[in-house]
């Protein structure tokens, strides 16, 4: 993950079209999500999202971050969990795997849409694309024991402060 900034290379209408959709989540943001703004960046997107009631996340907050490419919107942002998670989407250094941010990506997707994506994807992993490997295989084969060891990096990494 660089820490180097792309707003130098965003068209300024992209700029704006992040900027006022940013805030407008920051004022209003979808349930279980708090989005934060970072004036000087646009492109440093960070959110938190609650580990959603009924799953081996519940009771977690997780620090994730959407890192915007040169060719935003066209090309879709990367997403990576700063929080340390026990998922079959989310690979040992954070990166998640959903459709919605590879094949499936269309432009006029916006930031609140891949938010809620991930946030679905607590409540519905999909072992069938694993990044981490062993959460998929244990997900599929042995799901208490995935969901023992997904709670009990949820109540190391994931709890507030």
């Amino acid at each position: 993950m660089s820490n180097v900034s792309n707003v130098e290379n965003l068209s300024p209408q992209t700029i704006r079209q992040v900027s006022k959709e940013i805030s407008g989540l920051c004022q209003n943001p979808p349930e279980g999500i708090k989005v934060f703004m970072n004036d000087e960046d646009v492109t440093d997107i960070q959110a938190t999202i609650e580990g959603p009631a009924g799953t081996p996340y519940a009771g977690g907050n997780f620090q994730m971050k959407l890192v915007l490419g040169n060719n935003f919107p066209a090309e879709p942002p990367k997403a990576f969990f700063l929080t340390k998670i026990f998922h079959p989407n989310v690979s040992s250094n954070g990166e998640i795997c959903v459709n919605t941010l590879k094949k499936d990506w269309k432009p006029e997707l916006g930031i609140k849409h891949i938010l809620l994506t991930v946030k679905c994807l607590l409540i519905v992993p999909n072992p069938e694309s694993a990044l981490n490997a062993e959460a998929g295989k244990l997900l599929l084969e042995q799901y208490e024991d995935y969901s023992q060891r997904a709670k009990m990096f949820t109540e190391i990494h994931a709890k507030p402060l």
